[in-house]
């Protein structure tokens, strides 16, 4: 096998561990909310700390992918991280601040190896004619659904969480050890690696904007969809909505690319925008099985394409190099996904589920104006180069 391809492949496995990884987390938290007798604002609380960390991390990310192979803090961050995945079990079995303490180095490591990840996909993206970057998110929404179909299939057999997390904690090692040599190498920038303080640039932060609330839609699907069917659909399998969910992004990410190409990024994003907020508003509407489940599909549909569409664009930056222009959108990103969560579970504390769903709403509705001001930015740049 030629040696790009193998690269691929490898690549490939790092974004399939990694949804499979979160998804196995984020299925279980319905299990450690009633573990730890959580009500909403409080595990609202406990899922804030991962945003925080997600902050802390960012000049480590950023300074990391700028001084090193991305494959050296890709795989040491996945290690950490797996390995922080098989305490949180134990941690939903002790107590709310050993918990905090856990999600806090897991958010940490999933902030490097993110970062990395999404950098060697633009930088091999460079190497095929052809787009590749969302088959790599399909990938990572595969794992995903492999992974919360994985829960749920333990789930009905009574399995606890700690053997659950171990398992998969111990297979991701092994997997990571195996796949490691097989990773792009020798792909430092030779510039644009200094992060500039200062005035925002225009053009990552719309971009950042981009991924911030397709990434609070996404965050609080994976955290909460699971708790929605649990109390407002009143369904017994509470999976069967993140399942949908997931499996329709994964759907979504393996055609996007011939989507993009067929009608245009911007209309992608106005089309992924209307997708989200008619998803969400015929859950919230219809808070019943079917519709809930189309809902969640449409959800799932809309917001797969933003994230691997707008990190293409955050690669040819022109004041940065694919990695630190890649860290900051991932940061914005980042917080987005972890940040929605404990949004949600304020409001919902202080008004109810379905109430608290509406800022999903908004937040896909966001996509249409920013996009169009990134792509007037652009228009502009264009017309004064010429």
């Amino acid at each position: 096998m030629p040696s790009i391809n193998k690269q691929r492949v490898a690549l490939s496995v790092f974004f399939f561990l990694s949804g499979f990884n979160f998804s196995s987390w984020a299925s279980r938290i319905p299990t450690i909310k009633t573990s730890l007798d959580l009500n909403e604002a409080e595990l609202g609380t406990v899922l804030l700390t991962l945003p925080v960390s997600s902050l802390i991390g960012l000049p480590l990310s950023g300074w990391l992918v700028s001084k090193l192979e991305t494959r050296v803090p890709l795989t040491v961050a996945m290690i950490i991280n797996a390995v922080c995945l098989s305490f949180i079990g134990f941690a939903s079995d002790s107590d709310t601040f050993t918990l905090v303490i856990v999600l806090f180095l897991f958010a940490l490591s999933l902030r490097v190896f993110n970062i990395a990840m999404n950098t060697q996909a633009i930088t091999l993206q460079k190497q095929f004619s052809r787009k590749i970057n969302g088959s790599f998110h399909g990938l990572w929404s595969t794992g995903g659904i492999i992974g919360v179909g994985f829960t749920t299939l333990l789930i009905s057999l009574n399995v606890p969480i700690v053997p659950h997390l171990l398992t998969v904690s111990g297979l991701t090692i092994l997997i990571v050890l195996v796949s490691y040599r097989h990773l792009l190498r020798n792909d430092l920038s030779a510039s644009g690696n200094k992060l500039v303080l200062g005035k925002p640039d225009p053009y990552i932060l719309y971009l950042g904007l981009l991924v911030f609330f397709a990434a609070v839609c996404e965050g609080g699907m994976f955290d909460w969809s699971g708790i929605y069917f649990q109390e407002v659909v009143k369904e017994e399998v509470f999976t069967a909505g993140y399942l949908i969910f997931m499996s329709f992004m994964a759907l979504s990410r393996f055609v996007s690319d011939r989507i993009i190409d067929k009608i245009g990024m911007g209309t992608t994003y106005v089309m992924s925008s209307l997708l989200i907020f008619s998803g969400i508003g015929l859950s919230i509407l219809y808070p019943s099985f079917w519709p809930a489940m189309v809902g969640f599909s449409l959800v799932g549909f809309g917001t797969a394409s933003v994230v691997p569409m707008t990190y293409t664009l955050a690669g040819a930056s022109p004041k940065y190099s694919p990695g630190i222009a890649i860290s900051l959108v991932g940061t914005f990103g980042i917080i987005g996904m972890l940040a929605g969560p404990p949004i949600i579970g304020y409001l919902a504390h202080a008004f109810n589920l379905k109430v608290s769903f509406m800022a999903f709403a908004l937040s896909g509705i966001m996509l249409i104006p920013i996009s169009q001001l990134f792509f007037k930015l652009e228009r502009g740049k264009l017309v004064t180069k010429e």
